[in-house]
């Protein structure tokens, strides 16, 4: 059975499942024990006795990633324990099986979008600029990074400070210059129905897993909502719908990366940073302006 399992049954996706699970807890434990040295397929379909070609296809169909991609992940989860531990860029690329710092560069701004640098310094060396201007939903509270936006939130006039704040935690030891000419700009190009930007660069800092559940946010069609079980199953994470919740509630640019399409199971409006009146509003504009 080849089929992709997005055409199949609930019933058959698991028969599916259950027929792959023995040579991929073995290419699991291969990969376990010896991501250090860096495998290629050949060596992980080896210890699952496959061929590379059905063992891509294998393991990627049940843990919905790739091999290299786990190899990359459990590289990196190293690496990033070992920066923030104390050991230096060119240690940790060594002692996670790396060539040196420049593979690892590659590896942490594809996992979580920021350099070794970054997340060691905890934010120091990055450089924001940040500023309020009026949206529909309030002030809107900027801070955009050298490579696009990186945060959006709301506030009630007089909060402005406060909600600026709880953007900035994320890296305290960032530079922070503010700059409300920049937040305008940027207003229009986001709010303005007219403008015709559709060129938005998102910079994006964080974990794997909370990028996963924001990538699958973006999925959302504008006047839909869904469930968090249904954004833990688009994020390959069925059944985490708590650490999914928790991921879509730490989303830092709101309406764009639009959590406030999720609703709890039963349909109510829940958990939204910036106020479920706020939510509810955003819901409503897009029902009217569908």
């Amino acid at each position: 059975m080849t089929a992709d399992l997005n055409t199949l049954s609930s019933p058959d996706r698991l028969k599916l499942r259950s027929e792959d699970y023995d040579r991929v807890v073995s290419a699991l434990d291969y990969l376990s024990e010896h991501w250090r040295e860096q495998p290629d397929l050949a060596s992980a379909a080896q210890a699952a006795g496959l061929s590379p070609h059905h063992f891509q296809r294998v393991f990627t169909r049940w843990t919905g990633a790739s091999p290299k991609k786990l190899v990359q992940a459990l590289t990196h989860a190293s690496a990033r324990k070992l920066l923030v531990d104390g050991a230096s860029v060119l240690d940790a690329a060594l002692e996670s099986g790396l060539s040196g710092p420049s593979r690892l560069h590659d590896i942490f701004i594809a996992e979580e979008a920021t350099t070794p640098g970054d997340v060691k310094a905890g934010g120091s060396g990055l450089d924001f600029r940040y500023g309020f201007a009026p949206s529909p939903f309030g002030v809107a509270v900027f801070v955009i990074a050298p490579r696009g936006l990186s945060g959006l939130a709301f506030c009630n006039r007089g909060e402005e400070e406060e909600a600026f704040g709880d953007l900035a935690r994320r890296f305290p030891q960032a530079r922070y210059e503010r700059d409300d000419s920049l937040a305008a700009d940027w207003a229009g190009r986001v709010f303005d129905a007219n403008a015709g930007d559709t060129t938005l660069p998102l910079a994006l800092y964080g974990a794997p897993f909370r990028r996963q559940v924001w990538r699958a946010l973006l999925s959302i069609p504008s006047a839909r909502t869904v469930s968090y079980g249904d954004i833990a199953a688009a994020a390959g994470k069925t059944g985490a719908a708590r650490a999914t919740g928790a991921a879509v509630g730490a989303n830092p640019i709101s309406w764009l990366i639009p959590c406030h399409r999720v609703l709890a199971a039963d349909g109510r409006l829940t958990g939204y940073h910036w106020g479920l009146d706020r939510k509810r509003a955003m819901l409503a504009y897009e029902a009217a302006t569908g």
